[in-house]
């Protein structure tokens, strides 16, 4: 018989493979940076964000945190190694700088992930204090993460546009938050539904947003075409390919 433990962990792998491919959709992007040999304009801080974000779901999911977390684990322990990769592309085509301020800021980060593992695992003598105390920590990072698109969204609106809002990054990140916001309601994980709730309404907001403005970014960049202008991107340079840079949320 199907029980509700087999749905849970069905809906976990589902947002399991949803967030595996939000994980890879920068891989276009350093495509380019590896072809080119130069991080031109891009920004690490996405990429950073997702590291330390990944850290702490990572902490939060262990047995000895919030027990019958595998699948929270699995996926963002997958995040964390992707984002080690792209960093480390960072790290090798960033200028001396740039380079030295990228490995400070990693080292910062672990070393706040390290001293809150201690911390929690010496400090905190019971799981259901330990994930108090760490999923709140992954609350407010994950909402914070889920408000980077308002940006995106506000210049949408701005300019009846919609073509620096990647539809497919739109749409899956809806249905991350969707999955993850089920996943968390079979046994009640605020931490998770809060900030997943917040990313799904964000995400439909999103989705409507394109409903609304995909015919006039049509004629926009049809008018476009026929004069011969440039867009944002041709004329400000790179951004993500040409897109908004994401935050990526595993959970």
């Amino acid at each position: 018989m199907f029980s509700k433990d087999d749905a849970r962990t069905l809906v976990g792998i589902i947002g399991n493979i949803i967030a595996l491919i939000l994980f890879l959709s920068p891989v276009p992007t350093f495509y380019r940076i590896w072809k080119k040999k130069a991080v031109e304009q891009y920004s690490p801080i996405p990429y950073l964000a997702t590291f330390i974000n990944c850290a702490l779901w990572v902490l939060y999911g262990l047995p000895l945190v919030h027990p019958h977390s595998t699948l929270v684990v699995t996926i963002n322990g997958t995040g964390f190694v992707i984002e080690i990769v792209y960093l480390s592309l960072f790290l090798i085509y960033s200028d001396p700088k740039k380079r030295l301020k990228l490995v400070a800021i990693v080292a910062m980060e672990c070393i706040f992930v390290a001293v809150l593992a201690l911390l929690v695992l010496t400090l905190a003598h019971d799981t259901k204090l330990r994930s108090a105390i760490v999923g709140s920590i992954c609350m407010v990072g994950n909402i914070m993460m889920y408000a980077a698109p308002l940006s995106v969204m506000k210049l949408v609106i701005k300019t009846r546009s919609v073509e620096y809002m990647p539809f497919f990054l739109s749409l899956f990140s809806f249905l991350n938050g969707v999955s993850w916001t089920a996943y968390a309601l079979f046994q009640i994980d605020p931490f998770i539904v809060t900030p997943n709730g917040i990313g799904t309404l964000l995400g439909l907001a999103q989705l409507l947003l394109y409903a609304t403005f995909y015919r006039s970014t049509q004629r926009i960049m049809a008018e476009r075409k026929a004069n011969g202008e440039l867009g944002l991107a041709e004329k400000h340079g790179p951004v993500t390919n040409g897109k908004a840079q994401p935050h990526i949320n595993a959970v």
